[in-house]
Formats: C-alpha cells, structure tokens, sequence
C-alpha cells in the first residue's frame, strides 16, 4: 500500500503532492521515482494519451512510429523498473537486433553496420578498405573510452561543469580528459580514423541525435556510436508501448494522470510553488512541481508570470527540426532494413542551407525507418509502414514553410532515394507531413527544434539547464534540459528531478524539538 509522507502548511498535515507537468517519458520517470519514494503524485498533460514525442500516426487498423524509432540504453529502463520493484520484461517485448543500420551514397555504394565489431569491420574492408577497416576499429575503442568516462560522471550527475566533470573523472587521469577531446569537432576527430569521407560521414551522423551538426558539435558525441554497438532493440507494438509500460507502472505506484489538460499557470505562494492551474480551472495544489516542457516555455511565460523568472532561456541555439512523412506506402528496387539512412552528395551544404540560411535542404540526407522489417522477418509483400525523415530549422514560430517549399523537399528526398536505388509509392491510404511549425505548435517556444537546445561547440554540453530553478520548489526535465535529448536521456533527466527534488525536501524538512540538559529546547 503507498503511503504519502506528510508536510505541514501550518493548518496541519496534508498529502505531499507533486505535480508533473508533461507526460513524456522525462515526466513519466519522474513521476515513477517521486511515487515509489512516498509521494502522491499528479501527472498533467495537454496530449490526450502519454508518450510526448513518442507519437503513432494510425492509418486504418495499421500505425506508424512517428516520433524517436530507435530505442538504446536498455539498461535505464532495466534499473527504472527494478527499482520499483518490477521487470521490464514483463511489461514490454523488446527484441534484439544485430544490424544497426543501412547506409547508401548512390545504387551501388551500400554499407550496413552491425553490433558485432568485427562483422562491422569486415563490411567496412569490403566497402573501403584494409586501412579503414582498422581505424573503425581504433574508432570503436575511442568511442567506448568517452562513454565509459561520462556515463557516471556526466550523464549521471546533476549539472556538471567541465571543471566539475574533471575533478570527478581525476585531474590525475589527464590522458582520459585529453581523449575526451571536447575543443575538437566530431568531423575534425573522425578524420583521424577515417580517410574515406564517406565513412566520416556515416559516423558524423550521430550528431544529428541530439539535433547538432556534425560541424559543430564536439568530439565527445562519438559515444553515440558505442551507445548503439552495446544494444539496438525493436519495440513490439511500437514505440508507444514504452510509454504505455511507463504509465502502466506509474499507476501501479498511485500516481494520478490528467489527459486533455494542459497546464496553463504555475501559482507562487510565499515565496515557492504553490498550485498548479489546468485549462478547465482545475487547481493542484503542489509541494512541488517538475515541467518537463522546454525551459525556453517556462522562460516565455507560457506557465504565468509568476514562474517566469525561475528559469532563463538557454544561452546554445536551438536544435535541428523535422519535415517527416508518416506513411503506408510500397517500396522497390534497393533492399531496406529496420534503419535506414540515404546521404546527401555534399553533407556540409546540407547543414549551411539548414542552419546558416534557414532554409530546407536542397540535397537532403534522408531517413527511412520501414516498421515492417526487422530481425528473421520477410519482406512484406504489399504496403509497409514508414517513416521519412529530413533534417529542417527549428523555424516553426517564425515561419511556415509553404506548400511549394515542403513539395520541393519532397522532391529532393524522393530524388535521393531514386539515386540509391529506391523507389516509394504513397498508397490511397494515405500519408501525414509534420514540418517544423506543426512540431512548433505541438512543443510551444522550440520552434519545433526536436532536441533542445544544438550540441555546438564544448561550452553548449554545460549550457543546458539542471534540474534545479530558481525557484524554490520548481524543478525541471526532459530533453531540453541535463543530460539532453533522445529517449533514454530524457528518462535519466525525470530520474535526476526526482532525486534532486528528494534531497531538497529532505534538508529543508523541519526537525521535531529535542529537550536537551539546562531546560532549552532546540530545533
């Protein structure tokens, strides 16, 4: 049975309630940790399901993944769950999968990566060269070096500075700080393992997960490859079943969701948080809150005036947005797998026309998650699930791309794909286009930027926000803020807001009184 620790309010003891702001999986994580400590806990969330970004297009009886695809770091939601006494495994089925992905430069340069280093490595020397092959594996080491550096020191500490992020790892250690190489770009250090620049641009790529350029974005984002070599697994039933598994615990916990209820104002009562406004006029009180919105949202008054001040908008640019297609469509000619990726001729221009001129790219890296393949499966016959993806600016608030302008990008997309072989035809059942004012409107203040805040530039890695405000009992999560943006990040952030928001409570708790000798009590 859940038990709700008590707080006085100087009119005697009432539940401690928390309420979450979002539920997406920072929010749901969150909610989860605050619930199995002994809190009562409220969930508010404008969507009329949860997920956030985890979002399925339905198509008749059939849906598509319409947001995140690729699920990693397994070993978050093993502890998420273990922790509260349950198993993954009996509330999700994940399947494994050994072929990471399937790159393609043109209808006869193919390369697909692999968990195992050396089925990965022999794919290389087959596609490139002995020479290549080896410094894949130089790659690998390296990339396994940053990770096993950061997981605890970074990834697992509140708000790290790099002074901060030094001493934990060891001012003595200088030959593990100097391979972290955060001054250096992520293209700059992979030409110190790669000459082919295709493959420079294969590995490049990853920094396009937390929504950066490859350009611009530091070196340490190479732990992204090593993060997908430890494990890719296919959800069953979609992406949304994570969230489902979320929810599924949280309720468990007695945690209490509100779907359809966006929240609209946070009150402030001497001094801290105080309640929580919904749409319809519902008021939550709140010992404390956790918005796992976007902390430009808090910074833009969008939760009154009152909270606005608590947070500053992040310094760092925003994050790349979206034009995706969701669709049920028939694909011939070159093979697809589960992970699919089509690079552009010239990868820099793609980034100058995106980030630089603000406009959508004329030749596209595309994207293709086809959710009908995976491991040990056929190809399907008829019409598969899919979803296309091209990398666009975070413009959504400031202008909508018109109806030419996404054709175009389309265009071009299809135009690459043709180029490597692939032919898609969009069926009557038909097809949905997000662009970046669609994501901007459902995310408000991003602009539609997918990830945050841009991973440019070694300062932007301790520019985003801790968990912590300035105000006190208000607390933030999700992908905007420390340790950043994808699906187990966001997960790591709730679990960071929970436990910082457990430590406050707890050195802020009153003492009971003492008697002690000489007839004075003390606090």
């Amino acid at each position: 049975m859940l038990v709700s620790k008590l707080w006085s309010t100087g009119r005697g003891a009432v539940p401690e309630q928390v309420v979450v702001i979002g539920a997406g999986i920072a929010g749901l994580t969150c909610a989860i940790e605050l619930a199995r400590s002994g809190h009562a806990v409220t969930v508010a969330e404008q969507a009329p399901r949860s997920g956030g970004k985890l979002q399925q297009v339905a198509f008749g009886s059939r849906c598509v993944d319409a947001g995140p695809t690729v699920f990693t770091m397994r070993w978050v939601f093993d502890e998420i769950f273990a922790a509260a006494g349950a198993s993954l495994d009996d509330h999700l089925t994940l399947v494994p999968t050994d072929r990471l992905a399937s790159h393609a430069w043109n209808d006869s340069e193919r390369l697909d990566l692999f968990a195992d280093i050396d089925r990965s490595a022999d794919a290389i020397g087959v596609f490139a060269g002995a020479v290549e092959a080896h410094g894949y594996r130089r790659f690998c080491a390296a990339s396994a070096g940053v990770y096993d550096s950061l997981r605890h020191t970074f990834l697992d500490a509140q708000r790290p500075g790099l002074f901060g992020l030094a001493s934990r790892i060891g001012l003595h250690r200088r030959r593990t700080l100097a391979g972290l190489r955060p001054f250096d770009t992520l293209w700059g250090a992979l030409g110190d393992y790669f000459q082919d620049v295709r493959l420079r641009q294969l590995f490049a790529r990853y920094a396009t997960y937390c929504g950066s350029s490859p350009f611009a974005a530091p070196a340490t984002l190479m732990l992204v490859a090593h993060v997908e070599r430890e494990g890719v697994w296919l959800v069953q039933g979609g992406m949304q079943r994570l969230a489902d598994a979320l929810e599924g615990l949280a309720v468990s916990l007695g945690v209490t969701f509100h779907y359809s209820a966006p929240a609209t104002r946070i009150e402030v009562s001497q001094g801290r948080v105080g309640a929580v406004i919904l749409a319809g006029g519902e008021r939550l009180a709140a010992a404390a809150v956790v918005v796992t919105a976007d902390p430009r949202a808090v910074a833009a008054g969008l939760f009154g005036p009152d909270v606005r001040a608590a947070v500053s908008a992040p310094a760092a640019a925003r994050s790349l947005s979206a034009i995706t297609w969701s669709m049920l469509g028939a694909t011939g000619g070159a093979p697809l797998t589960r992970h699919n990726v089509f690079f552009s001729d010239d990868y820099r221009a793609e980034f100058t026309d995106i980030l630089e001129r603000g406009r959508l790219p004329r030749a596209p890296t595309v994207y293709v998650c086809a959710q009908d393949r995976g491991p040990a499966v056929a190809a399907p016959s008829g019409d598969e699930r899919l979803l296309i993806v091209v990398n666009a600016p975070a413009s959504g608030d400031v202008r909508t791309f018109d109806e030419e302008e996404v054709s175009a990008c389309q265009t071009h997309m299809l135009d690459r794909l043709a180029r490597c072989g692939l032919q898609v035809d969009r069926t009557p059942a038909g097809s949905r286009i997000m662009t970046p004012a669609d994501f901007s409107r459902m995310f408000p203040a991003t602009g539609g930027a997918l990830y945050g805040s841009a991973t440019h530039g070694w300062a932007s890695t301790f520019q985003r926000p801790g968990a912590r405000t300035r105000l006190p009992g208000l607390y933030l999560a999700g992908g905007g803020v420390h340790p950043g943006a994808g699906v187990p990040m966001a997960a790591l952030s709730g679990r960071l807001a929970a436990r910082r928001l457990l430590r406050d409570r707890a050195s802020t708790r009153p003492f009971r009184r003492a008697a002690t000798s000489g007839g004075t009590s003390t606090p």
